[in-house]
């Protein structure tokens, strides 16, 4: 009789520095490692949650960020990032569940870490403080589930979602609802 061994889990972390192009690369990091352990139906959502989090930290810290790409026992992908920020921003500043209200159409940023929160089946952020080595910061993490034919919960709240979405599926997203209402309409952002 054959048995079949779970796949053993595995990691993969990347430095970036604090520049432009560090998002980029991190998204031809993980399409290589995706891709080369057979996990190319993930791509395009490890994509986009893998660029929210390296954006944020560019944007919001000073320095450089890590990436860490990790497959885990019980088929999930986790993707994490540190920077030396310490501050947990929205909505990771609360457990799933509780999300502070949707950032306002008129503004450009507050949605992408929102996106994450919606695609993602699991996620959160801690504050690291020093240790020996000088490093502190925060990490900011999610999950997608990466087991073949594995269908979300039904009724799941935020935290619990299936990690494949299609673009179109976006459109739910309310922050991105109406900003994609008022690009069709043609507007353009206005400051307030």
């Amino acid at each position: 009789m054959d048995t079949v061994s779970p796949p053993t889990p595995w990691s993969y972390v990347l430095q970036v520095p604090h520049h432009p192009l560090a998002s980029r690369v991190a998204r031809h990091t993980l399409r290589t490692v995706l891709g080369g352990h057979g996990m190319a139906r993930l791509l395009d959502t490890a994509e986009l949650l893998t660029s929210e989090l390296v954006t944020n930290a560019y944007r919001y810290s000073d320095g450089p960020a890590t990436l860490r790409l990790r497959h885990m026992d019980g088929g999930r992908l986790r993707i994490s990032v540190w920077d030396c920020n310490p501050e947990i921003p929205a909505p990771f500043d609360r457990p799933p569940g509780t999300l502070p209200p949707h950032a306002p159409p008129w503004t450009d940023g507050g949605r992408g870490l929102r996106i994450v929160t919606h695609i993602a089946v699991n996620w959160g952020g801690y504050p690291l403080g020093d240790d020996l080595f000088g490093r502190s910061g925060k990490l900011l993490w999610c999950e997608l589930d990466a087991t073949p034919g594995r269908l979300p919960q039904e009724g799941g709240s935020v935290g619990q979602r299936h990690g494949e979405i299609h673009l179109d599926e976006l459109s739910r997203v309310p922050e991105l609802r109406d900003t994609q209402e008022r690009a069709g309409r043609g507007e353009r952002r206005t400051e307030r």
